[in-house]
């Protein structure tokens, strides 16, 4: 098979939020595409797997991170020859390993910079890290290119050191900001309008998606370099030298100075 020619995708964890998404996004893009869900549970089968994987030309992981190795050992026997075998966890160093451990053919680690419902206005980016076999990488871009994505190259280094801020030093900031908060007195009554806004950004990561955000962040082999670095930072605030602080800080607004 070559790359250029994949036909026939399969979506593993495919009721799930983000595994329903992409059914639906590469029917439309006119892909064939079978389904299985949680084949790691005593519930899933060879059977169930082989049917769903056996004929596919890309087989898609959308299950938890922590779940990742369990799977992919699962399909790599049943999977074509040739066939690409990718996933779409948070984190990328991890699981492409251990889907390289699992299976001797193609290997494509991807992460859909988005959750199953994508802003208005939002740009849906697709990290692209390659992990094994010539032109995997430029194929599964293709694929999701196709479904009207927007996939980029990266690396599984260069993707995890960024997510460690974008999620990993996100959600440890906000959680230690809020819970500091909590410790002053009547600081119920103070709540101005610009710690509203940072009450509601918090919410649904808080209330909703905190088992998740605490998975990625334990998964992020950078996690805790990255939490150094801003310390340093905090260091610095200490010191009182805000104005360093502005100035690194306004570099996110370069392009309108």
């Amino acid at each position: 098979m070559g790359f250029a020619a994949i036909k026939t995708i399969a979506i593993v964890g495919a009721r799930g939020q983000m595994g329903a998404l992409f059914v639906r996004s590469f029917h439309k893009a006119g892909y064939a595409v079978t389904t299985l869900d949680r084949p790691y549970r005593p519930d899933g089968t060879d059977d169930a797997i082989r049917a769903a994987v056996a004929g596919a030309d890309m087989v898609l992981i959308s299950v938890p991170v922590t779940a990742t190795r369990e799977v992919a050992q699962a399909l790599a026997p049943h999977m074509l020859p040739g066939a690409v075998l990718c996933d779409v966890c948070s984190v990328k160093v991890n699981p492409l390993s251990q889907m390289l451990e699992a299976y001797p053919g193609p290997v494509v680690g991807t992460h859909p910079l988005f959750g199953p419902v994508i802003p208005e206005g939002f740009e849906p980016r697709v990290a692209v890290c390659p992990g094994r076999g010539q032109g995997a990488a430029e194929a599964v871009a293709g694929v999701f290119a196709r479904a009207g994505f927007a996939p980029f190259d990266s690396t599984a280094e260069e993707h995890d050191r960024a997510m460690a801020v974008m999620q990993g030093l996100n959600f440890i900031t906000t959680v230690a900001y809020l819970a500091a908060a909590r410790q002053t007195p009547g600081i119920e009554k103070y709540r101005v309008p610009s710690f509203e806004r940072r009450l509601e950004a918090a919410r649904k990561m808080l209330t909703q998606d905190r088992e998740l955000f605490q998975l990625i962040a334990e998964d992020n082999p950078f996690l805790q370099e990255t939490v150094r670095q801003f310390t340093a930072y905090l260091d610095i605030a200490a010191g009182g030298d805000l104005d360093l602080l502005s100035a690194r800080a306004s570099w996110w607004w370069r392009d309108t100075a």
